[in-house]
């Protein structure tokens, strides 16, 4: 793999939270000790706890924020504003509940209270994977290995589920993310979310009937499905295409390309003309939602820069490539950790 040389462009480094104000920029970066939970039961002070709990949970947040907003981008902004909201509060903490659920509430309600100032809500029509500009990959470095009483909520990431979620309303997604994949109880959420016990199951019951129509059936395969080596070794292939005839050999017949706004490219002579056409990449291997993902990078006539363009992610069926879901825009490859442009 080349040396990636930015053009100034952004890029995560680490898990440093930053936040830009009027005054000027405030950088909080976490530390990884383990936290300190004070004692008697009282309010708790400690800013070293505070942080250390905030990283303990970080990772299972941010999946969680990423269930809820659907992209990476998003999913930064709630756990960021969590981090704020959780900072200013932190010397309210009883430990009636636990951090973990303390955290996941606020999170739940900044997703509530940042749908509310959005614009009106757009009714899904069709499958979101075409037209959906909201939905994004989750690279699955983001996930890193949590402890195993966390490994099913973590592994619930499968873009089938994701894209699912997009008919729901904010409110009946947050209860359903909440009780379905969280596995929070009724009580639980209605203390979460301030609502009765009844407007809480009826949210969920009003979620479960959409979502039958949606989603997969068998809840098991909303996890991210196992990356084998038969996928890398497809993916391998597709990254060295480079003409129809090439992409051909690794599509199967009802093959289909959604790459949200434009309309969705179906079958496989149409696919592989597509994807066949003469155009300068500069390709790096990855994963997301479980499945092998190509970051591709675009040199436009005369430009001595690559820039980020586009994140294939794959769906292999019995060798052969049954669907790419193409998300178009830098910020998705910001998320993998990568420059927005590199040198040719």
């Amino acid at each position: 793999m080349p040396v990636l040389r930015s053009r100034g462009s952004p890029r995560r480094t680490g898990w440093c939270y930053e936040y830009r104000r009027a005054a000027g920029r405030i950088v909080i970066a976490l530390s990884c000790r383990r936290p300190w939970y004070g004692g008697g039961g009282g309010p708790i002070a400690d800013e070293e706890w505070f942080q250390d709990a905030f990283e303990e949970h970080r990772r299972a947040l941010h999946a969680h924020c990423y269930r809820l907003a659907g992209n990476v981008a998003d999913a930064d902004d709630l756990v960021q504003e969590t981090f704020l909201r959780g900072w200013r509060s932190r010397t309210q903490y009883a430990g009636r509940a636990s951090i973990r659920t303390w955290l996941y509430r606020i999170a739940t309600n900044v997703y509530l209270d940042q749908r509310k100032a959005a614009a009106r809500r757009t009714v899904p029509v069709g499958d979101p994977m075409e037209w959906s500009t909201e939905i994004g990959p989750y690279p699955d470095a983001l996930l890193g290995q949590d402890p195993p009483s966390d490994l099913v909520a973590r592994e619930t990431v499968e873009l089938a589920l994701i894209a699912a979620l997009m008919y729901l309303p904010p409110r009946q997604r947050a209860a359903f993310v909440l009780r379905d994949v969280s596995g929070w109880t009724p009580a639980e959420i209605a203390d979460a979310l301030e609502l009765a016990v009844p407007a809480v199951n009826s949210l969920i019951q009003r979620a479960r009937k959409t979502l039958r129509h949606y989603a997969p059936g068998d809840s098991r395969h909303w996890r991210r499905p196992v990356l084998t080596a038969e996928d890398e070794e497809v993916l391998r292939r597709y990254a060295a295409a480079v003409d129809p005839a090439s992409f051909k050999e690794l599509l199967a017949e009802d093959v289909r390309i959604t790459m949200p706004p434009d309309p969705a490219i179906c079958g496989i002579e149409a696919a592989a003309e597509f994807l066949g056409r003469a155009m300068d990449w500069r390709t790096f291997p990855s994963a997301a939602n479980g499945r092998p993902a190509l970051i591709c990078y675009l040199r436009r006539p005369g430009s001595d820069w690559y820039d980020a363009t586009v994140v294939d992610v794959l769906t292999i069926e019995n060798g052969f490539i049954v669907e790419s879901n193409a998300f178009v825009g830098a910020h998705h490859i910001l998320a993998f950790g990568l420059p927005a442009s590199i040198e040719a």
